[in-house]
């Protein structure tokens, strides 16, 4: 009779595990997206790289001290993944770096060649005083309808980090448009701190490409709020604002849970028939955040927004769907742990999400979608 009760006890809560693990994942939330078995980064520092930095004519190392937070796009039939890198100087200050871009391709999702010099980096050019010397940060990068890529990064010149863009068309050769609301109603924005650009996508012809909604393009930006910026051509952009004429947030902290301490958009939003599905990274803050889950530690979150009205909040997660469980998402530069998601396509058929791990090193998960 014990053993009847326990078993029915053990059934009982086997079930209810399984419920409440399914009600984590909403129906219109992409993935569930898994680890590999005995996971490991898939791009780590490395110090047998230099390269003549344009700016000083010295010879750095200037993937030796990190490689984090990867943006990630299909080109040529192959993934290819854009990642912030830094040089040791003799010490760990976070922020205290000249950040560059390198870049990765992989024809499997599996194994990752890297190139020896970075693709994307402060230069003499008509952006030094944005991007010098603190450089070029935390990529997003999206395709056109016509094969275009456009490129969404913070310039950090240690005074303001501002949002920016540049296009290419192979990856390689770039134009640099500058801060994305430098011109904005005389530059209202400008002289603020703006980073994190996130475009909205859509799948067509089995990748993800630019999406236009009621004929724009559209943006979601920003932290500790995530705010929604729209455009006629992916490279002029126009912030949305409310009827005083002030930013209103599409998405915010919320004490007790967590995302209690900042959001942060993502990868590139989705637009899917259940609406826009956006990613984004979010901070915990112990005082009014999750106890058990670590202060100022980053995880993801994933938000659903109307496909016809993108600033309109149709539900959201209250867990998020990511966190650091790994060593090398525990250590590194960040001690405190991140996930923080920057990469995602759609390759053969299986969703590959690219993320930094403690501002140090490259992680990816994966969803094959049924």
């Amino acid at each position: 009779m014990i053993r009847n009760i326990k078993i029915a006890l053990f059934l009982a809560f086997f079930s209810l595990s399984l419920h409440s693990a399914h009600a984590q994942h909403k129906s219109w939330m992409l993935g569930p997206f898994e680890r590999e078995v005995n996971q490991k980064p898939i791009i780590e520092p490395r110090e047998d790289t230099d390269f003549e930095d344009p700016m000083t004519g010295n010879n750095v190392f200037w993937e030796s001290m990190a490689t984090f937070n990867p943006a990630a796009i299909l080109k040529d039939g192959k993934i290819h993944v854009l990642y912030r890198a830094e040089e040791k100087l003799g010490e760990n200050e976070i922020g205290g770096h000249t950040s560059r871009l390198g870049l990765a391709t992989s024809e499997d999702g599996k194994s990752y060649q890297r190139e020896t010099e970075p693709i994307f980096y402060p230069a003499e050019d008509n952006q030094k005083e944005f991007e010098w010397t603190g450089g070029t940060e935390d990529p997003r990068i999206v395709e056109t309808a016509d094969g275009k890529y456009v490129l969404t990064y913070t310039q950090w010149n240690r005074e303001y980090p501002r949002l920016a863009i540049a296009t290419s068309a192979d990856l390689r050769n770039w134009e640099k448009h500058g801060p994305v609301f430098q011109s904005w109603k005389d530059g209202k924005y400008h002289n603020i701190e703006t980073k994190s650009g996130a475009i909205v996508t859509e799948v067509k012809g089995g990748k993800l490409v630019a999406a236009k909604i009621n004929d724009k393009y559209w943006m979601y930006y920003g932290v500790p709020h995530i705010w929604l910026a729209s455009s006629e051509d992916l490279i002029h952009w126009e912030p949305i604002e409310n009827h005083e004429g002030n930013l209103a947030p599409v998405l915010s902290p919320r004490p007790g849970y967590f995302d209690s301490w900042l959001v942060e958009a993502g990868p590139p939003p989705v637009l899917t028939d259940r609406g826009i599905v956006v990613m984004y990274n979010a901070g915990n803050s112990n005082e009014i955040g999750v106890k058990d889950l670590g202060n100022r530690v980053y995880t993801g979150g994933q938000a659903l927004f109307d496909a016809k009205e993108p600033w309109k909040l149709l539900d959201r997660t209250d867990q998020p769907f990511i966190k650091p469980e790994k060593d090398f998402e525990k250590s590194g530069q960040y001690v405190d742990g991140t996930t923080f998601l920057e990469g995602l396509v759609l390759f053969e058929g299986v969703w590959y999400l690219y993320y930094g791990t403690a501002d140090s090193m490259v992680g990816v998960v994966k969803w094959i979608q049924d």
